[in-house]
């Protein structure tokens, strides 16, 4: 069975995208903070969380490949979105108009897998691209990847497989890492080694470096890959 491994990159969408209501709505906890500093902290805090809701960030880049091949493609927006023709290999960059465009093509690959793996898909990359592509009125070819929890097919997200369904909380033998730190402990190149990490991408966005964050997205995917390949060798099964 073919298994489509994937990750998404989001971006904040621009404060004043927001009428007052929802600004109201969205600062509310940071306003009822009496100390002027400690209110700045937290409104700080809170326009970085926005990067992680599909109401206030929208979808940047999707890097996917098939576990088996190590092929498959990066789709990222870009302001120059130029197909570099010259380019060969294995992986596929496609610079997309905006937002619909990635994710139409997105959903175009997906539904020919019948199965994905992800990490920490079932906690953020599939319910972001559920709602931004409902959002943007972009048919979701795959409505199953959330499912019962309890299985791997047709998802497998390793941060459920590592933490056996977080059996033992947050600070127990089996409590939950980041990929850095699972990559690092499995021997796996980490994804963050070449610099960049998530919070970075607003920066790359707003200067322009579209291609540095496909190539980190891609990163990202291929440690995945990796991590999969450990998790079905020597922990798939474990009940």
């Amino acid at each position: 069975m073919a298994k489509l491994v994937f990750d998404i990159e989001s971006s904040a969408l621009p404060r004043d995208n927001f009428d007052e209501a929802q600004q109201e709505y969205l600062f509310r906890e940071a306003e009822k903070i009496a100390d002027a500093i400690a209110r700045e902290t937290r409104r700080a805090e809170i326009l970085q969380q926005f990067n992680l809701w599909p109401f206030t960030a929208r979808v940047v880049c999707i890097a996917m490949l098939n576990a088996d091949t190590a092929r498959g493609q990066v789709l990222f927006t870009a302001d120059d979105h130029e197909v570099d023709t010259a380019e060969a290999g294995p992986v596929e960059f496609v610079s997309c108009v905006d937002e619909a465009e990635l994710l139409t093509a997105f959903w175009d690959v997906a539904q020919h897998y019948e199965a994905i793996v992800t990490f920490n898909g079932r906690g953020f990359d599939v319910p972001f691209l559920y709602l931004r592509s409902a959002l943007l009125n972009v048919p979701i070819k795959r409505k199953d990847w959330l499912g019962y929890r309890f299985q791997t097919e047709p998802h497998c997200d390793l941060a459920e497989q590592l933490t056996f369904y977080g059996v033992s909380g947050r600070e127990g033998a089996a409590r939950r890492f980041n990929l850095d730190f699972y990559c690092k402990a499995f021997g796996i190149e980490s994804p963050k080694n070449q610099g960049v990490t998530g919070l970075d991408v607003n920066r790359l966005l707003a200067e322009g470096k579209y291609r540095e964050i496909a190539e980190y997205c891609l990163r990202d995917v291929q440690a995945t890959v990796q991590l999969y390949k450990i998790w079905k060798e020597r922990l798939a099964g474990v009940k």
